[in-house]
């Protein structure tokens, strides 16, 4: 049962489905990274709502010259001196330049800022503070919903989800609890390919796949 419960347990867990994409899709980014990026000379990178433990599996903090900055609602506990941690909003950025950051980076968060417009607000100020841009959401269509780890429940009504996480263990083999279950519905909006292209004309679009089908998209412009 542990072994279950570990593979479908959400992506901080290292042993779960989630985290082998998320260390597969690193490989895919760092492969972009090395082809566009010099090493000998400083570089900066905004990670909107990113972690720590993100980068441990990276090359990148054990690069010379460079700075990880990672941008939340909370300060996040860093214990590696190229990362650090500051607190701030990613529909609102104002603390940053135009171009400050060699590369802004964000793995998950533009489904979780409630809104469309919150969303190309998002978009817009990462185009705007960063140079290069690497920006990964999940696949509004794909048939399992990544958050809940339920099939189709991008589709079902609220009520029927909350129920379905607070009632039950068919999330994750978890009950959730009712503020987290209700956090989460009111906060995440998925997005299609179509719709990523339009908050990011000009990006190219990366398609992760499982078993023949996309199960998310990266917009980035590291071409």
């Amino acid at each position: 049962m542990s072994f279950i419960s570990d593979f479908f347990a959400s992506s901080d867990n290292p042993k779960s489905l989630g985290a082998k994409f998320r260390n597969r899709r690193l490989h895919d980014f760092e492969d972009l990274f090395f082809n566009n990026f010099s090493t000998d000379q400083p570089l900066r990178i905004l990670d909107v709502g990113g972690t720590g433990y993100f980068w441990e599996n990276s090359a990148l903090p054990k690069l010379k010259q460079i700075e990880i900055v990672l941008l939340n609602l909370h300060e996040e506990e860093i214990n590696h001196p190229a990362i650090r941690s500051v607190t701030g909003d990613a529909v609102a950025m104002p603390e940053f330049g135009d171009k400050s950051f060699d590369l802004v980076f964000s793995n998950s968060v533009i489904e979780h800022v409630y809104t469309l417009e919150n969303q190309k607000k998002m978009a817009d100020e990462i185009m705007r503070v960063g140079n290069k841009y690497f920006i990964q959401t999940p696949n509004r269509t794909f048939p399992i919903e990544a958050h809940y780890a339920l099939p189709y429940a991008q589709y079902m009504p609220k009520k029927f989800i909350y129920f379905l996480l607070t009632k039950t263990k068919m999330s994750r083999l978890n009950r959730w609890k009712p503020e987290d279950a209700q956090q989460y519905l009111d906060e995440i909006r998925l997005l299609d390919e179509e719709q990523l292209r339009q908050l990011f004309p000009r990006a190219e679009i990366y398609k992760e796949k499982l078993l023949g089908l996309v199960k998310s998209f990266t917009a980035h412009n590291l071409n």
